[in-house]
């Protein structure tokens, strides 16, 4: 397992991103799944960074473990923010048009819906957010 902290502000994100990168890479990672990841990572940490603490600012924690068996990256994201699990919330409704929709809530019905595993949990304080990707190095069907 392999940890970063830093400030959860959105200037930080490349960094957080180019952690990621790192371990996916390491395991010869499909692009368009570290592709799923960056998506992903991007849109739970920016969260992070625009509610989690509002309006000061406040640290996150971005740990990486590979499993084995199948080979999945699991990603846990951990601020001491305002209590949030984005999973309570109802999924958009995406057969309606834009214009019907109500704003709000459309990332993380992406990042449920390009993710293996996704689950949510307040501890001690902390919201803690976990994703699984199953990285399969070989591509299925002569895809990417």
């Amino acid at each position: 397992m392999k940890e970063l902290e830093l400030e959860a502000t959105v200037e930080n994100l490349d960094e957080v991103l180019a952690f990621v990168d790192k371990q996916l890479e390491e395991f010869g990672c499909p692009m368009k799944t570290q592709m799923q990841v960056d998506i992903a990572v991007e849109e739970i940490f920016v969260n992070i960074a625009h509610y989690a603490y509002a309006p000061e600012g406040g640290p996150a924690i971005i740990r990486t473990e590979v499993k084995q068996d199948p080979l999945a990256i699991e990603l846990t994201f951990i601020d001491h923010g305002v209590p949030y699990d984005p999973l309570a919330k109802e999924d958009p409704d995406i057969t309606l048009s834009a214009q019907e929709r109500q704003i709000g809530g459309l990332g993380i019905f992406m990042v449920k819906k390009s993710m293996d595993d996704m689950r949510y949990e307040y501890k001690e304080g902390h919201n803690i957010l976990t994703i699984t990707k199953h990285l399969d190095p070989k591509p299925k069907n002569g895809g990417v």
